[in-house]
């Protein structure tokens, strides 16, 4: 391998008769004048004699064909293997055409590749084309994981990418992009994987039902198990908001999510709320309030002086004159409107518990995996990030003030489909104290990992403030250039996203100093989800074929005038609720099927064991 054509302080082109060069693979030039300088493979070219065309475009320009020739390539019978390399660190002078290009050795590398010890980092994969290095690795990185590669499960053979999450004091938060099937859900999963293995207390907000890691993968060996260290926790279920803990301004972000407040619905939740109101006394004062309105004061007062009333009704148009001489102004249709938002929430069970088990989790250092329906879990997320964060920061101000305070954890909030919980244009009831840890977290130690297919959609104030990226298959455009603009991914690199295979992700991080090719490791875990639809869809016709002929069984062979007659114990035994007609239908499938046989004699039609 040597340096051909014209060069430059931070581009090179290297060539070679034998070596095909892959993408990203790491080369070192032996220029001893600049101290060996490193560089990675941004672009490859091969030509073969045999297809002569190509030389007009590309890398392979005249001044690369000239130095090819007077370096003894035959360019009519050669084969030529092309490489542009970019180099790690701006030589302070042009590299000498014809040096010699060799791969590096660990050590050489090392600092560009490795932050930190696999115990004290998250292990995420394997970093591309480093297979090279694997003979000069060090025991202790060696043999830590598995990748999943073209339908094959394999050990290691290149150098383990470990994400130095200590780093996150400096560089805080991560962003996880990619589209449908990139391989993003995966790699988020391996993610908090590693997460729990660091014990490090995490919220992670899961609206598709998929982060639970009770399942094993049994195609890794003795993988760790992670049921002692996470918990998951539905809202409505086991985990809810406490009412009486809410300020007026929660009490509006938790309404404006059911459904978005008018100028005049807030100015009643601002005058009929009050501070330590139980949801009770809240819903109960509106309730009667709307009532009073409807019914009038004239109405009210009449029946205040009926002598015929018992002292429980004098009582309720008490209360209803009362509340009529200090909100009789508020209008009737907004304090409804509330009305209807406050029984929607309490109807989704959100306030019938607290948040105790989620508090007592991130105490344990434990991953706490809160699900349920994306708007459920919009109004939640605003509660219970904003009530943990505050006691976060109340332990660390205190703890500033020389002043004694009520220990709390740090803990990392982790969100999938995050554009939903902070979207740019728009506001929503978590995105205000998402976009401040997003911007002072650090200081208090909680730290943000934002997973999401629309970057795009996503608050730019919080895009900003992901130092790390995790840049997986991307399709669209207008994501592909949002992903450009907050990433140092070359030009070349933005072209490879739309092609990128499943599990390959791009690491564009300020903790690693460049962008990185990673294939993420296998998971210790599988998602609930893995099993494909059609697959299902074929399981279940066959569990039900099942079904049926052990039900039809002691019935064969049965004609079909006789369906009638066995009508009652055919749906009991089958488990059904047939009519003859769907019973016929079904017999006919499972004769197209072969499952049973069917014959038609003189006298009737008749389904038989095949």
């Amino acid at each position: 391998m040597q340096i051909v054509g014209v060069t430059t302080q931070h581009e090179v082109y290297v060539a070679s008769k034998t070596h095909k060069f892959r993408m990203n693979e790491m080369l070192v030039i032996e220029d001893e004048a600049l101290y060996f300088p490193k560089g990675e493979v941004v672009e490859t070219f091969s030509y073969n004699r045999y297809i002569p065309m190509g030389f007009d475009k590309g890398i392979a320009d005249d001044q690369v064909l000239k130095t090819l020739e007077h370096i003894g390539y035959d360019i009519g019978a050669d084969d030529i293997n092309l490489a542009k390399v970019r180099l790690f660190e701006e030589a302070v002078q042009p590299i000498q055409t014809g040096a010699n290009v060799r791969h590096p050795e660990f050590s050489e590398i090392s600092s560009l590749l490795v932050k930190t010890s696999p115990e004290d980092g998250l292990l995420l994969g394997e970093v591309k084309s480093t297979d090279f290095i694997e003979s000069t690795l060090p025991d202790h990185l060696k043999g830590l994981l598995h990748i999943q590669d073209h339908d094959q499960v394999r050990k290691q053979n290149g150098v383990p990418f470990i994400f130095d999450i200590r780093a996150m004091q400096q560089y805080p938060h991560i962003g996880v992009f990619g589209g449908s099937g990139s391989g993003k859900s995966f790699g988020l999963r391996v993610m908090l994987e590693e997460i729990m293995k660091l014990q490090i207390p995490s919220l992670v907000f899961d609206p598709h039902f998929e982060m639970n890691f009770a399942t094993q993968a049994k195609e890794v060996a003795n993988a760790p198990s992670y049921r002692d260290r996470y918990i998951v926790v539905q809202i409505g279920q086991d985990v809810g908001v406490d009412f009486s803990a809410l300020s007026t301004r929660d009490v509006e972000r938790l309404l404006s999510a059911a459904g978005s407040l008018t100028e005049s619905m807030i100015n009643v939740i601002q005058t009929v709320h009050k501070r330590k109101d139980s949801y009770q006394s809240f819903s109960d004062r509106v309730a009667n309030l709307a009532e009073a309105l409807e019914l009038g004061k004239q109405k009210v007062e009449a029946m205040l002086h009926d002598a015929g009333m018992t002292r429980d009704e004098i009582n309720r148009f008490a209360t209803f004159k009362r509340l009529l001489d200090q909100y009789g102004s508020l209008p009737l249709a907004s304090i409804k409107g509330i009305q209807w938002r406050v029984n929607r929430l309490y109807q989704a069970g959100l306030f019938q518990q607290n948040i105790r088990v989620i508090e007592q989790g991130i105490h344990a250092g434990k991953l706490v995996v809160i699900q349920g329906a994306v708007w459920l879990l919009q109004v939640f997320s605003s509660y219970v990030i904003g009530a943990l964060y505050g006691k976060r920061r109340s332990f660390r101000d205190a703890k500033l003030q020389q002043k004694q305070g009520e220990f709390f954890p740090p803990f990392i909030v982790v969100t999938d489909e995050a554009h939903n919980f902070a979207p740019k244009g728009y506001d929503a009831p978590a995105k205000s104290v998402l976009k401040e840890i997003a911007q002072e977290g650090r200081k208090y130690g909680v730290f943000l990992i934002f997973a999401t297919q629309r970057p795009t959609l996503l608050d730019e104030t919080i895009t900003a403030q992901l130092n790390s990226k995790f840049v997986f298959r991307t399709v669209r455009g207008t994501d592909i250039q949002t992903i450009k603009e907050e990433t140092d991914l070359t030009h070349d690199e933005g072209k490879r996203l739309p092609y990128l295979r499943s599990g390959d992700v791009f690491i564009s991080s300020a903790i690693m100093g460049r962008t990185m090719a990673v294939r993420i490791r296998f998971a210790h875990s599988a998602s609930p989800h893995t099993l494909n639809p059609f697959d299902e869809l074929k399981k279940m016709k066959e569990q039900d074929s099942e079904q049926l002929l052990k039900a039809l069984d002691s019935y064969l062979p049965l004609a079909e005038m006789s369906i009638m007659n066995h009508l009652t114990n055919l749906n009991q035994d089958a488990e059904k609720n047939w009519d003859v007609q769907t019973w016929k239908q079904e017999l006919e499938r499972l004769s197209s099927e072969g499952v049973i046989k069917k014959e038609k004699t003189p006298f009737a039609t008749l389904y038989t064991r095949p």
